[in-house]
């Protein structure tokens, strides 16, 4: 039953929750905007279709986006989802799931390279150095959650207020805003990226995918709304007590408030510029390192 219903999230929330995200920015926007489901029904209509593909492609342009499908996918079943629990649950699952969405990135590079365009390899550029400033906070915040619980598992994160002591109103919070970041950069959304641009100088993630379509788009858009879904999951695994009855209720619950905040922000405000963008990622690594620090002081009992 817990498998399934992981399965379930899986399959359906991803869709769900960029619907919802659109629905907030049409709100906001005093529009009534499309249905909640319209990012599905969008991901069938891609299926359809055929592909059209480059002569100037190899066969790594052909198999990029089915590998960085896979790894996300793969990295689905490490991550504790509406049951609380992962599908598999065992020792450093979280190093696991971190190295999987760097190996989904590098696929998806590759596929933007292999293009043999100067603009996707711009924007593959870009997309590379985002990714090295947030893994190295990603792997601090982990790490720091190991180290208040003694526990190499997701349940680390589930422990950490039990076991910081007074730190642990203040390292759940810092903890769930830098994954929060993390769920603006990794999901390409404003104020890093912008999902529905068309300007080319300022295009980052929708350049990288500029040469995709039919099923190979429909691939990387859910791989895409998958991460995000798993990212927010571990806000909601630190977030909800431990052991709680109505687990369920409180995951869906933040799913549906994290894909608001994100319609909200993306309503009202801008697109940093891309000079600024490295400074609105290094707030996350900011965040990161007061984890780290407070982690450091309860730990060794500054």
């Amino acid at each position: 039953m817990m498998v399934l219903l992981n399965i379930l999230i899986v399959l359906i929330l991803p869709f769900l929750m960029i619907g919802i995200i659109r629905k907030t920015k049409a709100f906001w926007g005093g529009r009534y905007g499309a249905s909640i489901f319209q990012p599905l029904y969008d991901f069938i209509k891609l299926i359809k279709k055929d592909y059209v593909i480059s002569d100037t492609t190899s066969f790594l342009f052909k198999i990029a986006p089915l590998i960085s499908f896979t790894t996300v996918l793969i990295a689905a079943v490490f991550v504790p989802l509406i049951t609380g629990n992962a599908i598999i649950n065992i020792q450093s699952g979280l190093i696991i799931f971190a190295y999987l969405l760097a190996l989904n990135k590098f696929f998806s590079l590759l596929g933007a390279m292999d293009t043999g365009s100067s603009f996707e390899g711009m924007g593959a550029s870009r997309e590379a150095c985002f990714t090295t400033i947030v893994e190295p906070a990603f792997f601090m915040i982990i790490a720091s959650a190991m180290a208040l619980s003694g526990n190499f598992t997701f349940d680390a994160l589930s422990k950490i207020g039990e076991n910081s002591g007074s730190y642990g109103a203040l390292i759940i919070i810092f903890a769930t805003l830098a994954l929060f970041l993390m769920v603006l950069i990794e999901g390409c959304r404003v104020p890093v990226d912008d999902p529905a641009t068309h300007l080319e100088l300022t295009m980052i993630h929708e350049v990288m995918i500029l040469d995709n379509s039919g099923p190979d788009l429909a691939l990387i858009t859910w791989a895409s709304g998958i991460k995000m879904l798993l990212i927010t999951s571990l806000i909601a695994k630190i977030i909800i007590p431990v052991g709680s009855p109505f687990y369920a209720l409180y995951y869906l619950l933040t799913i549906f408030v994290v894909s608001v905040i994100i319609g909200t922000i993306e309503s009202s405000m801008a697109r940093i510029r891309m000079s600024h963008i490295f400074e609105f990622i290094f707030i996350m690594t900011s965040f990161a390192l007061v984890v780290m620090s407070l982690t450091v002081a309860r730990v060794f009992g500054g």
